[in-house]
C-alpha cells in the first residue's frame, strides 16, 4: 500500500510541476488566456479528426488522398487553422497591437489633414515657408524718380 501512496504523491507532484511550467512559458499562457486562439485550434483538431476518419474509412489511404475531394478540404482547412494559430501564439496579443495601430491611423490622419490646411489656406502656407526658409523681406517695388527728361547714359572710359 506504501508504493500506491507514493505513486499518487509521485503524480500530483508532477502534475504541480507542469502546471508551473505552463505558467512559464509565454506560448501556452497566450493559448490559454486568448478565447479566439482557442477556437482556432479547436476548430482545427475537429478538421483534423475529420480528415483522419475520412483516411482511414476502408480505403487505402493514399489512394483516399488522391481521389476524395472532401477529404482534401479538410486537410487543407485542418493545415491552415494550424498555421493560423501558431502565426496567432507567436503574435503580441491583439490589445497592444490594436493601440499601436491607434496611433498611426491618428498620425496619418493629423498630417493628412495639416497637409489639407496648408494647401487651402494662404496663412498657413506663409507660416510654413516662413519656418521653412526663413522670413522674407517685403519687396515694394518704387519707380525711380524722372526729374529730367533726357535719361543719363553711363558712360565708360578705356584706360590704355
Amino acid at each position: 500500500m506504501a508504493g500506491k501512496k507514493g505513486r499518487s504523491s509521485n503524480r500530483a507532484q508532477s502534475a504541480l510541476e507542469l502546471v508551473a511550467a505552463a505558467r512559464e512559458n509565454p506560448y501556452l499562457r497566450r493559448l490559454i488566456e486568448d478565447r479566439t486562439l482557442r477556437r482556432r485550434l479547436f476548430g482545427a483538431l475537429a478538421a483534423a479528426r475529420s480528415a483522419y476518419g475520412r483516411a482511414v474509412n476502408g480505403r487505402p489511404p493514399a489512394r483516399a488522398l488522391l481521389e476524395d475531394r472532401r477529404l482534401q478540404r479538410d486537410l487543407l482547412q485542418a493545415v491552415t487553422a494550424l498555421r493560423d494559430v501558431a502565426k496567432g501564439v507567436r503574435e503580441q496579443p491583439e490589445k497592444a497591437a490594436g493601440a499601436s495601430k491607434l496611433l498611426r491611423r491618428s498620425l496619418v490622419v493629423a498630417g493628412i489633414g495639416s497637409l489639407a490646411a496648408v494647401a487651402v489656406s494662404k496663412q498657413a502656407r506663409n507660416k510654413v515657408l516662413d519656418l521653412l526658409f526663413g522670413k522674407e523681406e517685403e519687396f515694394t517695388y518704387s519707380p525711380p524718380p524722372s526729374g529730367s527728361g533726357a535719361e543719363q547714359s553711363p558712360t565708360y572710359s578705356e584706360e590704355r
